[in-house]
């Protein structure tokens, strides 16, 4: 696997495990030492890359350590800090790495639970960590940009300098971003003025700002939904993403009569963004065994595919979302799909044996 589906595959065991994880070394050795190892390519369990339980002798407090200092070309370079899973990750963690930053030639930091993963340099103030982080990697929801400079941190391809001279720009676009997404979810008083000052001639007191903070949050959602569906009526190369779904499906994975009945009556077809959710899970559980290229997605009028290699006939999963209860459609050797209740996206992690299965008997 490649760099970014080896990450792909960390971010699903996490998913998977998450609920199992209660302390901080479950944690360390469950999902931190993995991402050393498979992500960032240092050997664990070898004391000349990874020093666990890292002590320093000069101006740092006696009996403090750092989880893990990685070691590349003879010095220590990446300073590590964990914290147990289910323990926010917050900066006032960090009193260790910031002792650890000034006194050792470490000029990356790393703060994590596992799950979140923190980036500091000494953006600021030469041999002193920042208060910001430049770099922040959600394996719940992994921002692809910064696979590219996360890379860069790896034993095979270590660019120090590529890395350093990157973050400061990554780190103002990445708090802007998460100050944008933020705003798309809970709008602030200002966010809510800005939009509607420019839609409405009058003044805008408070009874107009309650008037307008539900159109902006349906607008901002509705922003977000035609983006995606842009995004995908260009992988697909056509204008008309319904119309290509629809045809799509003609083919369709059983002769079961919901499938002929989609196929007569193509219209109305929406994908919605907890379709694409989930697609984006199974797509994560399977890249053990395929490159998540080769898994592709149809949207029909009452479900949604997961197939391989874009092919009918290589059913992984259906997304039965249109509906109260929430199915996940299973297949066996045979094609034949069992319908699984779930509650919630996660519980899909709860069928993964059964769908890297599925996609292991086309290959």
């Amino acid at each position: 696997m490649d760099f970014a589906e080896r990450l792909l595959a960390l971010a699903a065991k996490v998913r998977q495990q998450r609920a199992s994880i209660e302390t901080e070394e479950a944690t360390k050795n469950a999902f931190i030492m993995p991402f050393i190892s498979t992500i960032l390519g240092y050997d664990v369990f070898n004391p000349l890359e990874v020093v666990p339980e890292f002590t320093a002798d000069v101006g740092v407090k006696k009996g403090e350590k750092v989880d893990y200092a990685i070691v590349h070309n003879g010095e220590v370079q990446i300073l590590i800090e964990c914290k147990k899973s289910k323990e926010p990750v917050k900066i006032e963690h960090a009193s260790q790495l910031y002792r650890y930053f000034a006194v050792t030639n470490a000029r990356i930091a790393i703060l994590t639970n596992g799950e979140h993963y923190q980036f500091f340099t000494d953006l600021d103030a030469p041999n002193r960590m920042d208060a910001k982080p430049f770099l922040v990697l959600d394996l719940n929801d992994i921002d692809e940009t910064l696979i590219p400079e996360l890379q860069k941190l790896s034993k095979d391809v270590f660019d120090l300098d590529s890395v350093i001279n990157a973050a400061g720009e990554l780190k103002y676009i990445g708090q802007i971003k998460r100050i944008i997404a933020a705003q798309f979810k809970e709008p602030d008083d200002d966010w809510i003025k800005y939009f509607t000052s420019r839609v409405y001639e009058g003044a805008v007191t408070q009874k107009v700002r309650e008037q307008f903070t539900p159109l902006v949050i349906k607008a901002a959602k509705q922003f977000l939904n035609d983006q995606v569906n842009g995004r995908l009526k260009t992988a697909l190369g056509t204008d008309t993403l319904q119309t290509a779904n629809a045809e799509q499906s003609a083919a369709a994975l059983t002769s079961e009569p919901e499938v002929e009945k989609d196929l007569a009556d193509n219209d109305g077809i929406e994908t919605t963004l907890e379709e694409l959710e989930g697609f984006q899970i199974v797509r994560a559980i399977v890249c053990s065994e395929v490159a998540p290229s080769r898994v592709t997605q149809r949207d029909a009028k009452t479900y949604f595919a997961v197939l391989l290699d874009d092919n009918n006939r290589k059913p992984i999963a259906r997304l039965h979302f249109n509906r109260s209860q929430k199915y996940v459609g299973i297949f066996d050797e045979d094609k034949v799909e069992t319908r699984m209740p779930i509650n919630s996206l996660d519980e899909i992690y709860n069928h993964a044996e059964a769908l890297r299965k599925s996609v292991h008997s086309y290959l």
